[in-house]
């Protein structure tokens, strides 16, 4: 081979081997896999909101308690179930009825069940749910008394709860300051003093007086009934203004009553349905 000839060779040759490197320094080695995305956890569902019930627990069968001290009866069942069926959780606080509207107002209950009659004038401080219970008054006297209607008490001492509408109906029957009017923290403790002699008559919730006459045989009570009694509704009460919580019961009200919840509580506490009971006579209540 001629120098030259050499020469080309070595040149063409190097010329390969260089183009051979580039090459191999242009090369990328294949990506690794992209890790796969990790599913991320659902979020945790929200916990229902606990709304604080104010009750009287001296009212049996409506709210009272039993001898663990829990708060029990009609009202309390009645709202459990609307909590389940509306999706809110409830908890009771057992509350004086001389200032369970006051605590209401100021926010320290948001809402209070304790057999309260839906009334024009509590509307005015308050928001009440859709009725759930028809009640009406009823008088109690010893065996014997000579009371047959509402107006035989007109001269007569008669024992009240305060602030209920028994007391508003004796207040009109016997006058403002009329001092036979003796009134109390609770209607067991009237129907108490009208058992030791110290009233002549208690006018009051009609499901209390059956409930603790029934209860209480040794009293020997007997219970007179009168047409004059307006009939009267329970209602939830709310603070005034809250809607949301409004809409709430009142949606939680309406399917209890429509899944026959309501119904089933209303017999266990009443012994009949609702219908069958409100033509009974004195097989209702109100406050």
């Amino acid at each position: 081979m001629s120098a030259l000839s050499t020469r080309r060779f070595l040149q063409l040759a190097g010329l390969t081997a260089a183009s051979l490197v580039l090459a191999a320094c242009g090369k990328k080695e294949p990506a690794p896999p992209a890790p796969a995305p990790v599913a991320s956890a659902p979020a945790p569902a929200p916990a229902p909101k606990v709304y604080t019930v104010g009750t009287d627990a001296a009212y049996a069968p409506f709210e009272s308690q039993n001898e663990k001290g829990e708060i029990v009866g009609f009202d309390i069942d009645v709202v459990k179930a609307i909590a389940a069926k509306a999706g809110f959780e409830v908890k009771f606080v057992n509350t004086p009825w001389e200032g369970i509207f006051n605590a209401l107002g100021q926010g320290d209950r948001d809402m209070v069940v304790s057999a309260v009659t839906i009334t024009e004038e509590r509307k005015q401080t308050m928001d009440f749910s859709d009725p759930y219970f028809d009640a009406a008054q009823l008088i109690a006297v010893k065996e014997g008394s000579k009371v047959a209607k509402f107006a035989d008490l007109k001269k007569l001492k008669v024992g009240v709860q305060t602030g209920t509408t028994g007391d508003e109906a004796v207040t009109k029957l016997l006058g403002k300051t009329s001092t036979n009017i003796k009134r109390f923290e609770s209607t067991p403790l009237a129907l108490k003093e009208l058992e030791s002699g110290g009233v002549d008559a208690v006018v009051a919730d009609n499901g209390v007086i059956v409930h603790y006459v029934a209860n209480n045989p040794g009293g020997k009570f007997k219970t007179v009934s009168d047409a004059e009694f307006v009939p009267e509704q329970y209602g939830i009460a709310l603070k005034k203004g809250n809607a949301e919580l409004l809409a709430l019961v009142n949606k939680g009200l309406a399917g209890i009553k429509a899944d026959g919840t309501y119904d089933k509580i209303y017999a266990q506490y009443f012994g009949a349905p609702p219908a069958a009971a409100a033509a009974a006579p004195a097989s209702a209540a109100s406050k």
